[in-house]
């Protein structure tokens, strides 16, 4: 046994590594999906590898891998698998079978926070035994796209249109029959509604965990060497192989990067993380077969494609992809593999002249498109129909992780912790332990303030967290020692400045501030508003207000003591 081709180890380490890009699939869909439906997205990664391995055992490998018939349309399953164990071929079987279960967990973020998780599981069981193997065969398998057309083979190496371009249509036929999530969409009146044809208004709901996300792309981006380089017959091609797609995939995310700082003002950071797939996607079909320059060029053009076809999506056609699925493997998987008849250096029209390539590249991605959009139409309406698809509006609304799997939360520290009242004793009263001695708590009797005629205020002081340290010491210059701080979420009638998520505007109605809460007698209002205005004014929008209330009374626990004197420092 070599270290490369279908028998060597690389092969197989490359298989392994492709395995492992469920795990980056699923931190970025977790990452860019709210809190409440972490736990399902994760048993959705992880069940449609499961479920797609025992049917790609009974079936999906047989029509992939079988013996070609019916004008190479589709394998003969022989079952070989279970009748000839010491000649099967295992390396080319599991290395199959990690490719095809890319291809379905790509569904699940497109069609997150509102699916089924039972209608998913036979959306998994069926891409992976018939809709994926039946595409793959043609041109993986010895079917008709394996053949020479004009003169030339289709140039697909590791998946750009097999795995890629059909795990994005298939997410946009399952998107759009499913329907948008609660509140994505506002009709005229601003209510929300899930008919996209009234949809007028378009909400950003930014996903809970940008740093899981961010993972996420870096393991799928370690992994995409294996996954693009694991096919590679010889040292020098697999080096090849790597140079370009980390070309491809660096050129994507800078372009995405200056497109949306251009465009937004400012750098988007999920939408360059999108960049980074996008890149990986489009440089996937081509990686040995084009060279360094054509690799930068079609980053470029994936990194800024992803960006259009985001919005576009979601502004245009209202149609709900909380990752960017679509646009990431839909749209730049039709990219990469067209992208073959321009670039590839011994066959594409910049290098050649001849339009031959580019032909057989748009009728292998037409032929895959057809196949698989009639078959995830067929699936989903049927799914629609009898198990149904969507998730009740209160399952999604209170979380697909309460209502699908029982699970409060996926983060503990979110679980809500019993009140105080629950963990006493069921008298209500903790009881005393032997030998402790009994302490007198009562409280002393309330004592009347010396100073009858004082005035008492309560200023509360609302502003910037970056101004209270400035405010504390202004107000500790004057005297005032004694204050109440809150972190509080607040805006004005302006309503906070907007900013862009995936190149939606976000409304910031609710902008982080500090409440700052002081009640004096001895020492003026004026004086303390005063020095509140000298520490946090700047002349902009968001400097805060002041708010001056008038106190009846104020009473020192401890001691008892009431207005005037409750408010004297001890020590002064």
């Amino acid at each position: 046994m070599g270290i490369f081709g279908s028998t060597g180890i690389w092969f197989l380490i490359g298989a392994i590594l492709v395995w492992f890009m469920q795990a980056g699939f699923a931190m970025v869909e977790t990452g860019f999906t709210r809190a409440k439906n972490a736990g399902n997205i994760i048993m959705k990664n992880l069940m449609d590898f499961c479920l797609g391995t025992i049917v790609f055992v009974l079936l999906g490998a047989g029509l992939m891998m079988g013996e070609d018939v019916l004008f190479g349309l589709v394998g003969l399953p022989n079952l070989g698998i279970f009748t000839d164990f010491a000649n099967y071929d295992w390396s080319a079987f599991f290395f199959n079978l990690v490719f095809c279960a890319t291809t379905a967990t790509i569904v699940s973020g497109a069609m997150a926070e509102r699916t089924k998780f039972l209608s998913y599981c036979i959306y998994s069981c069926v891409i992976s035994a018939i809709v994926y193997p039946v595409e793959a065969h043609w041109a993986w398998g010895g079917g008709w796209l394996s053949k020479e057309i004009l003169g030339v083979t289709y140039i697909d190496f590791a998946g750009s249109s097999l795995i890629h371009m059909v795990g994005g249509i298939s997410s946009f036929i399952g998107a759009l029959i499913l329907g948008p999530r609660w509140g994505k969409y506002l009709d005229k009146d601003k209510r929300p509604t899930l008919d996209r044809r009234k949809a007028v208004h378009v909400r950003a709901i930014p996903g809970h965990n940008l740093t899981i996300g961010a993972l996420g792309v870096f393991i799928l981006w370690f992994c995409w060497y294996g996954f693009n380089g694991a096919a590679a017959s010889d040292m020098t091609q697999l080096a090849q192989i790597l140079v370009v797609t980390t070309v491809a995939t660096a050129a994507a995310t800078c372009a995405t990067m200056i497109f949306t700082w251009i465009k937004n003002k400012k750098p988007d950071v999920s939408m360059t993380l999108n960049g980074s797939l996008a890149g990986l996607v489009a440089i996937t079909a081509g990686c040995a077969a084009v060279d360094v320059v054509g690799a930068f060029f079609i980053g470029v053009v994936a990194g800024i494609l992803v960006v259009v076809a985001v919005e576009f999506i979601d502004k245009k056609l209202h149609i709900d992809d909380p990752v960017g699925a679509i646009a990431v493997h839909g749209c730049n998987g039709l990219w990469g593999t067209l992208a073959c008849g321009l670039f590839s250096v011994g066959t594409g029209l910049f290098y050649t002249g001849n339009f031959a390539q580019l032909l057989v590249q748009f009728i292998g991605v037409v032929s895959i498109a057809a196949w698989t959009i009639v078959c995830m139409v067929a699936l989903f309406l049927i799914l629609k129909r009898t198990v149904g698809l969507r998730a009740s509006k209160t399952e999604e609304v209170e979380g697909l992780d309460k209502h699908e799997h029982g699970l409060p939360s996926a983060y503990a520290d979110f679980v809500a912790a019993p009140l105080a009242a629950e963990m006493l004793d069921p008298e209500g009263i903790p009881a005393e332990p032997a030998g402790v001695p009994v302490v007198d708590t009562s409280a002393p009797a309330l004592r009347q303030s010396s100073e009858k005629d004082e005035k008492l205020s309560k200023v509360v002081i609302l502003t910037k967290q970056s101004k209270f340290e400035d405010l504390k010491q202004s107000l500790s210059a004057i005297g005032v020692t004694g204050i109440t701080v809150t972190q509080v979420l607040g805006c004005g009638v302006q309503k906070g400045a907007g900013e862009y998520y995936r190149g939606v505007k976000v409304d910031m109605d609710l902008l982080p501030k500090v409440k700052v809460e002081v009640v004096v007698s001895k020492v003026p209002v004026a004086e303390v508003v005063a020095a509140a205005r000298s520490a946090l004014y700047t002349g902009h929008i968001g400097d805060g207000k002041i708010f001056v209330y008038d106190v009846e009374d104020v009473v020192r626990i401890r001691t008892g003591e009431t207005g005037y004197d409750a408010l004297q420092d001890e020590n002064g």
